[in-house]
């Protein structure tokens, strides 16, 4: 398999289904910024952090496969007229949201109570969790502008959403863990 196949070369792209869109289209937009995001958790990942965090990360990179390929398939193609899927694509579904609480609930009972906004820092491992959720806010805010002119799947804006929740806990849990310090925001009065 060729990597470069040059029918990109004139500004164009297609999705799966074969609609060509422009390369700058809100689609392409979605799910590059979804690409972009795993890359940052791949950062994250290659970081001196626990196993278990590593196993979460690997796990919800598949899932962001998982989110590009639904993002990156045009809507109008992706049923058959029989009503059947077309491409063989697999779903975003409630459980994998679920997973997302439930690693945040085991890991904030270990934190101390939020009274501040937290300004990003402290460490560099925390520093890449804060640059992966401010991606994945912009993955989510694409995904949704993208469902206002075309459908998206309600499970994977949900999943967006949980997620950078899940990278803000993450980098807290990382705070703690390499002893980096958690400098709260302050609003100075005025």
């Amino acid at each position: 398999m060729k990597i470069y196949t040059k029918t990109g070369d004139k500004g164009t792209t297609a999705l799966f289904g074969g609609t060509r869109v422009p390369k700058h289209h809100i689609r392409i937009e979605s799910y590059g910024t979804v690409d972009e995001l795993n890359s940052h958790l791949g950062l994250i990942r290659d970081q001196k952090i626990d196993a278990h965090s590593i196993e979460i990360l690997v796990q919800i990179q598949d899932k962001l496969f998982t989110v590009g390929a639904i993002l990156a398939t045009d809507p109008e193609k992706a049923i058959l007229k029989s009503g059947k899927e077309r491409l063989n694509i697999p779903k975003i579904d409630k459980e994998d949201v679920t997973l997302l609480e439930t690693e945040m609930d085991q890991m904030n009972e270990e934190l101390p109570p939020m009274t501040h906004f937290v300004l990003p820092g402290g460490h560099t491992t925390v520093s890449y969790c804060h640059v992966a959720r401010c991606v994945c806010r912009r993955a989510e805010r694409m995904a949704t502008l993208l469902h206002e002119s075309e459908p998206v799947d309600e499970m994977v804006l949900k999943y967006l959403n949980r997620l950078s929740d899940y990278l803000f806990v993450l980098a807290r849990k990382l705070s703690k863990d390499l002893q980096a310090n958690e400098i709260k925001w302050v609003p100075k009065k005025l």
